[in-house]
């Protein structure tokens, strides 16, 4: 326990030290957010969340985290992202310099480190799924989605911090009640990490000109995070055995997941660019029905919560893997067709 908190305490402390050490140089760099037609903030604010939570999990990992090859190639992409993220927030790059990275990172994970999903599990009672060596493709596909995934819906204070919380504590908690003690330190040392973000992105008890976005360096990293820890847990690896069902994942990483694919489809439908920025977001939808930025952020909080549940509670009662995926599928349809009518729903709603 002693070692645990030791490892918490030194991740919390980096993440905190980096960010009072940005705090005055972010400005100097162009490292800050300025307001637009889109972005409604109050003055210029620094964009060095991401880099304060890589800073304080690879310092702490370093220190207490069994070193290996994959967690050596986990902070050398994570670095990739974190450096192309801060450049873009510096010089607001094009897609295309962006989307490079990622597919360099997808490769680097699937065969640089060997990680790929390829057991799908017994999603239809006919016997495992398993693709082979087709899941390299699918993997570097399912790393950009959930890199973009997690960057599309860093939209209001808070929300990519608390998907990402949400995300990998279910992780370590799926872990912790497969008896697997080994594996749940990197998840806990993220988790911490996050906090002192999240303190500076949206505390109302942070000092006036301190607040802090966590930008695409963090977006980008809590993405290629999520589906790494994703990975490794419902896949057999050298390093370890499967920790839980493919089907799991689906739902606790549901709310980024099905809102980028939403926006995405939405996007494409009216002829556009499926990367082009838009206000059509769940957090836009809450906020447009009234809530403030906090309460949206509350709301969406707890429904990723409740589908993190979902998927818990379906790993630890056995449920088919079929009913599973059946569930999520239809709730994603009902998702999907309330963003794309979301409008006619908010013209009633405040008739």
């Amino acid at each position: 326990m002693l070692f645990i908190s030791s490892a918490l305490f030194v991740a919390f402390f980096v993440s905190i030290l980096t960010i009072k050490v940005l705090l005055p140089l972010a400005p100097h760099i162009g490292l800050v957010d300025l307001p637009d037609e889109r972005k409604k903030h109050d003055g210029a604010i620094p964009l060095i969340g991401g880099i304060s939570i890589y800073t304080g999990v690879l310092i702490a990992s370093t220190l207490f985290v069994e070193q290996s090859q994959l967690l050596n190639l986990y902070f050398i992409s994570s670095a990739l992202l974190v450096f192309i993220g801060t450049m873009d927030d510096i010089y607001d790059l094009s897609v295309a310099p962006r989307m490079i990275f990622q597919g360099i990172v997808a490769t680097l994970m699937v065969f640089g480190a060997g990680l790929y999903i390829h057991n799908f599990g017994n999603l239809l009672s006919t016997g495992v799924i398993d693709i082979g060596s087709y899941g390299m493709i699918f993997t570097m596909l399912a790393c950009v989605a959930a890199i973009n995934a997690f960057n599309m819906i860093d939209g209001i204070d808070g929300l990519a911090g608390s998907m990402s919380i949400v995300t990998i504590a279910s992780v370590a908690i799926l872990t912790l009640l497969n008896n697997n003690t080994a594996d749940i330190l990197l998840p806990l040392i993220l988790v911490v990490a996050i906090i002192p973000y999240l303190f500076y992105n949206v505390s109302t008890r942070n000092p006036r000109g301190k607040k802090i976005f966590m930008g695409d360096a963090g977006s980008m990293f809590m993405g290629l995070t999520v589906i790494w820890l994703l990975t490794i847990a419902t896949q057999n690896t050298p390093e370890g055995e499967a920790v839980f069902r493919p089907v799991t994942a689906l739902w606790i990483i549901a709310v980024p997941l099905m809102d980028m694919f939403a926006i995405m489809l939405r996007r494409i439908r009216k002829g556009v660019s499926p990367f082009k920025a838009d206000n059509g977001h769940l957090h836009h939808i809450c906020m447009r029905l009234g809530l403030s930025s906090r309460q949206a952020l509350w709301a969406i909080s707890a429904l990723a919560v409740l589908f993190s549940l979902v998927g818990i509670l379906g790993e630890v009662f056995q449920l088919p893997e079929y009913i599973m995926l059946i569930g999520f599928i239809v709730v994603f349809c009902l998702y999907a067709f309330s963003l794309q009518h979301a409008w006619k729903f908010i013209r009633t709603f405040k008739q």
